[in-house]
């Protein structure tokens, strides 16, 4: 279902400041006037997860956002006893069970708009708790992309 809403040109401009320059660790996209996804938030490239949250949860545990995340963590290949840094872009819908009906349908259906413009997202995350989007449950599913 698609729901008319367009992206901005400034929320593309963000993607590709996080995908190639790596000038920002996340951004927070929200749904203004139900026209169009604007960058809210943008997130310094030394931030960490528990700033991120925070800032997805500024406006209230009821209300959806988009967030695109560029997450970081270290992972050991079998038989070596070396790590090495992954990075990972992921997309994530957070769309709260406490939300009005008609902000998780909007969020929903536009989150395809994000997932076909956003080209080189590795993961999709939907959450709709805060046991959903913390850390663990993360980068459980981003190493879950991993091989060994």
């Amino acid at each position: 279902m698609a729901s008319g809403i367009d992206l901005t040109r400034e929320c593309r401009h963000v993607f590709e400041q996080i995908r190639k320059l790596k000038q920002h660790r996340y951004a927070i996209l929200s749904i203004e006037d139900e026209r169009q996804i604007r960058v809210e938030c943008l997130g310094v490239r030394e931030a960490g997860y528990e700033d991120f949250l925070a800032d997805l949860l500024r406006p209230g545990l009821n209300q959806c956002r988009f967030a695109v995340y560029d997450y970081a963590y270290h992972h050991q290949c079998q038989g070596t006893s070396s790590t090495c840094l992954k990075e990972k872009l992921f997309l994530m819908l957070w769309c709260p069970w406490q939300a009005r009906i008609k902000d998780k349908m909007l969020y929903s259906s536009s989150f395809a708009v994000l997932k076909r413009d956003f080209v080189g997202i590795q993961k999709c995350i939907q959450a709709t708790e805060l046991d959903e989007a913390c850390r663990d449950a993360v980068e459980e599913q981003l190493r879950s992309l991993d091989r060994d």
